[in-house]
């Protein structure tokens, strides 16, 4: 097997679509939460996640995933929680973090995102000086 073939099975089997011979790939929702991470954390007027307060967080077992939830049930569905800085439009900063989400997930990991959905949470206002 050259090199070229053992691409095309990669390809494959990274589709995760049914019926291929090679199985199926499932990717973790922790895995997922990474990438809407990074891809949030990207766009400009975003400050931070907002988690809430749960055991995991204070605990701080679900410092990766904080303000991220991922349900995968019905089709890929994400939310994200999030504080804005102060000053910026909110419905763009929105705009521009369910793009960069749904792009980063379908480019990285191949899989078709059926929402993202983008829950303001809070403001953050600059210190003083």
């Amino acid at each position: 097997m050259d090199k070229t073939d053992e691409k095309k099975i990669s390809e494959k089997e990274s589709s995760g679509k049914a019926g291929d011979p090679h199985g199926s790939v499932k990717v973790a929702d922790d895995v997922i939460a990474a990438c809407v991470r990074t891809a949030a954390k990207r766009v400009s007027g975003m400050y931070d996640f907002s988690g809430g307060m749960s055991i995991s967080n204070l605990l701080g077992k679900d410092a990766q995933s904080r303000g991220i939830r991922v349900n995968q049930n019905d089709g890929l569905v994400v939310d994200v929680h999030v504080i804005v800085n102060y000053g910026a439009k909110i419905p763009e900063v929105a705009w521009d973090i369910q793009e960069n989400v749904k792009s980063e997930i379908e480019g990285l990991l191949g899989l078709e995102v059926k929402a993202v959905n983008i829950h303001v949470q809070g403001v953050h206002f600059p210190e003083e000086k």
